[in-house]
């Protein structure tokens, strides 16, 4: 049975959404943090990592004398990163990320040799907002981490893992990696791919957003993420955001008819069918 016990010192590459939030939350634990961004600048704002405690490195492999590290950054740097780290990584370390696709990195670890010391993880936690500003203390309080284990992934890792999000408030959802990204390419990537076709669609109409009344602001908030972030995820899970996509052209082209030929479809009763898979 996993127990809530924090390490008593955590690495974050990244102190983003994701990593500064977890940042904040360990500190506020009194759990040791040391990280590396490459964002100049975060000791000249207001709440800045060193004011709370962070010890800031200068550089990547200097957060390797933790023993637990944490790759908060998007998913192509997280591989490059074990690149450069892999040859370091000790049996005494445990690494996990925070992408938001898994297949991919859980693979290349594997590939390095280092699968039995990686887990990847994706905190179901995310915003539109980024960066150091955007992060919180409580971010992963009741939210649904997804663990997504190597078959190589030992067993006090994966544990280890676990304890960590435990502490902090998270509910763990064990998944493999491929299903977590089947997953996702519906519940999360076509909610933000579509978001941004909303957001392009009132562009090229001439419509800006301080038009748009409380439901539309709702619908195009996702459109607001980062490009980088969303480039990486897209790359990464091609295939099945491409078939989320599809699925969601068939509904979208039934809509369409039902407009422009109401006597030939029924719009009421497609309507009726979102708002009880709204309610369920």
């Amino acid at each position: 049975m996993t127990t809530t016990t924090l390490p008593p010192h955590v690495g974050i590459i990244g102190l983003g959404l994701m990593g500064g939030s977890l940042a904040r939350d360990l500190v506020s634990r009194h759990v040791r943090v040391t990280a590396f961004d490459p964002v100049e600048g975060l000791d000249g704002v207001t709440d800045s990592p060193s004011s709370l405690g962070i010890r800031l490195v200068p550089a990547v492999r200097d957060v390797m004398d933790a023993p637990v590290i944490v790759l908060a950054v998007p998913v192509n740097a997280s591989i490059a990163l074990l690149d450069e780290l892999h040859t370091i990584v000790t049996p005494a370390h445990t690494l996990l990320d925070v992408g938001s696709t898994k297949r991919a990195v859980v693979a290349h670890a594997a590939s390095l040799g280092i699968g039995a010391r990686f887990v990847g993880c994706h905190p179901f936690a995310g915003d539109h907002r980024s960066g150091w500003r955007a992060s919180r203390t409580g971010l992963f309080a009741g939210a649904t981490v997804f663990v997504c284990p190597a078959p190589e992934s030992a067993a006090d890792t994966v544990d280890l893992v676990e304890s960590l999000w435990l502490s902090v408030g998270a509910v763990v959802r064990t998944d493999d990696p491929a299903a977590h990204d089947r997953r996702m390419a519906l519940a999360s990537h076509l909610p933000h791919l579509l978001s941004v076709a909303l957001a392009l669609t009132l562009c090229d109409a001439g419509v800006p957003h301080a038009e748009l009344g409380p439901g539309g602001r709702d619908v195009a908030r996702l459109a607001g993420g980062s490009p980088e972030m969303w480039v990486d995820i897209v790359a990464q899970n091609r295939a099945a955001i491409a078939a989320a996509l599809d699925r969601f052209d068939e509904r979208l082209h039934a809509l369409r008819l039902a407009v422009r030929h109401p006597a030939d479809c029924d719009l009421p009763a497609l309507l009726a069918m979102g708002r009880d898979w709204h309610g369920a």
